[in-house]
């Protein structure tokens, strides 16, 4: 029986990896976790029938309570095979814009609750045969992009978490994957281009169907390495 915990479910990537995951004959059991309940209920919805599935409202600014969280998840389901830390926070600004507050709520939900939710997840899935962790980082977090400070840094510290998550956990055969998507039409990108007309850029689905085929393999190949996605559209 594998149990897959997908954050930040509610939208975007994150709901769409949900789908994905629900439509893998190797899932069992699903955890949804998000802040906006009425969404999170939506993807609940969009979900193949065939999964046990809990949904949890759970808001990464703070990392308060995922320590229990995580038991409560392994208590119900007597596992905890995969991880895909989907969930993240934008609030673009320039230095002199920016606020402290504003970057440290960007930390807590891209990096702090990343490894909290990590640190817990391993606790549990070393007991396995093998797991495996999935941390959506972005290509912000590897090149410097003006007016993207917090943001952008924060996904590069995603990128080196995982580089190095990947090396110490393989003692456990827990095997960490790290994806950069490019531009793609979610809500998060609207607060990054507003302008952008979302029909010309890569779609959360396309992600999605990679973040599938990662999590269906088994080999080391992979294992460690950023893997950047984009996809080019083109209007007729």
């Amino acid at each position: 029986m594998t149990t897959a915990i997908v954050t930040g479910a509610s939208r975007g990537i994150g709901r769409a990896a949900a789908i994905e995951m629900s439509n893998n004959k190797d899932v069992d059991n699903m955890v949804l976790i998000a802040t906006n309940e009425a969404k999170l209920g939506e993807t609940m919805g969009l979900l193949n029938p065939r999964v046990n599935v809990r949904a949890i409202v759970y808001d990464f600014s703070s990392q308060e309570g995922i320590q229990e969280m995580v038991k409560e998840i392994y208590d119900e389901f007597g596992s905890i095979d995969w991880l895909l830390n989907i969930a993240g926070y934008t609030d673009p600004k320039a230095l002199l814009d920016t606020t402290l507050e504003s970057m440290v709520k960007t930390y807590n939900v891209n990096v702090f609750s990343l490894v909290a939710m990590t640190k817990e997840c391993v606790k549990y899935m070393k007991l396995n045969d093998q797991s495996k962790i999935l941390n959506v980082a972005s290509t912000a977090g590897m090149s410097p992009r003006p007016g993207w400070l917090s943001y952008a840094s924060s996904k590069s510290a995603v990128i080196s978490i995982s580089e190095t998550l990947a090396l110490e956990l393989s003692e456990y055969n827990i095997l960490v994957y790290c994806i950069s998507p490019g531009r793609a039409a979610t809500d998060l990108r609207k607060t990054l281009a507003p302008e952008e007309d979302p029909t010309t850029i890569m779609q959360a689905e396309d992600v999605a169907n990679l973040i599938g085929d990662l999590m269906k393999m088994s080999e080391y190949c992979l294992d460690g390495q950023n893997i950047v996605v984009r996809k080019q559209v083109k209007k007729l």
